[in-house]
């Protein structure tokens, strides 16, 4: 008779679970079926909200409606503390910067939030080199980055170069460039791209980093020049002009990518539909073309293998920081 009680407890217990587990199941359909918000770091109109945008319009397959939240300020690091207190239904997920996950745990003495532990990656989404360019205040003479040195160790008070602000890739790129090769190399921190590129076109600078898309129409007219890419490759649009590894700066080589994310504890099999999803429409021609516009290459990837490319790029981008001799900022 006990046996026979213990049994029918096992029994109602594992009763209990599975229609838990269907409960909840069902909740998250229903959570889902209302419409997914997509949280984006940056204001609309810049290249992740463009991103983003064209990502879900190939991606309702995954619910009836997704709509696009704007949280601009604190470079993306808004939408990353929204996320971490999100529902985790796979009602809301996040477009981001690879910045926000590897770097800035090296730029900031603290964060509000953790990159693994607080997230689950989904997906990447493409991948965004950087170019290193001159503009009219460098002479014509000047062609390749060896030069660039050069000049700039003649000309230590005009050797300058801009950036969307402090503590960001292209700042620290330039930083370790300068101590890498052994010159002066100040930087001029900008709140955004537009302002650089206006000091850098009219003269007021030497240089910049920046992403190939607001820069190409002005290195195909001549106005700026550009000699190296971070890419590992060549690019497509700009054949003639060197990997960073071929100047001699290996050390420099890397991208920024775009990449989902959602809050940690989402079920497996919601971030599995999203993966798919996602990587489905980076498949589909339109996705394609929009993302060749703004220079950016489709990259899908399984969720582990975004945790890997986390992990690793957080260990380099350490190394970076710390080979710029930048100290964390608060």
């Amino acid at each position: 008779m006990i046996y026979r009680r213990r049994l029918i407890t096992g029994s109602l217990s594992a009763s209990l679970v599975a229609a838990f587990a269907l409960w909840a199941s069902l909740a998250r359909a229903q959570a889902i079926a209302k419409g997914a918000r997509m949280l984006v770091g940056f204001p609309p109109g810049g290249a992740p909200d463009v991103v983003g945008r064209l990502v879900i319009e190939d991606s309702k397959g995954y619910a009836p409606s997704i709509i696009v939240e704007n949280h601009p300020g604190a470079g993306g690091r808004r939408a990353l503390e929204a996320l971490k207190k999100a529902e985790a239904d796979g009602s809301v997920f996040a477009l981001t910067p690879g910045d926000q996950l590897s770097l800035f745990p090296h730029v900031y003495r603290t964060l509000g939030y953790d990159p693994l532990r607080d997230f689950t990656p989904v997906t990447t989404v493409c991948t965004v080199p950087f170019l290193f360019v001159v503009g009219p205040l460098v002479p014509e003479r000047v062609k390749t980055l060896a030069q660039f040195i050069d000049w700039c160790r003649a000309n230590p008070q005009l050797a300058s170069y801009g950036s969307a602000g402090v503590g960001t890739l292209p700042h620290l790129l330039g930083a370790s460039l300068a101590q890498k090769a052994g010159f002066e190399f100040v930087h001029s921190p900008y709140k955004g791209g537009v302002q650089a590129m206006q000091d850098l076109l009219a003269g007021q600078l030497a240089a910049a980093v920046f992403t190939v898309a607001p820069l190409l129409g002005h290195v195909q007219s001549g106005r700026l020049r550009a000699l190296a890419t971070t890419a590992a490759q060549l690019s497509p649009l700009l054949p003639n002009v060197p990997t960073i590894r071929e100047t001699g700066y290996p050390a420099l080589e890397g991208v920024v990518w775009l990449g989902i994310l959602v809050p940690a504890a989402t079920p497996t099999d919601i971030v599995a539909s999203l993966n798919v999803i996602v990587r489905r429409s980076l498949e589909s021609d339109a996705v394609k073309v929009g993302l060749a516009s703004q220079a950016l290459d489709a990259a899908g990837c399984s969720p582990s293998e975004f945790t890997e490319l986390i992990k690793a790029d957080t260990r380099r981008w350490g190394d970076l920081v710390k080979d710029a001799g930048f100290a964390p900022m608060e």
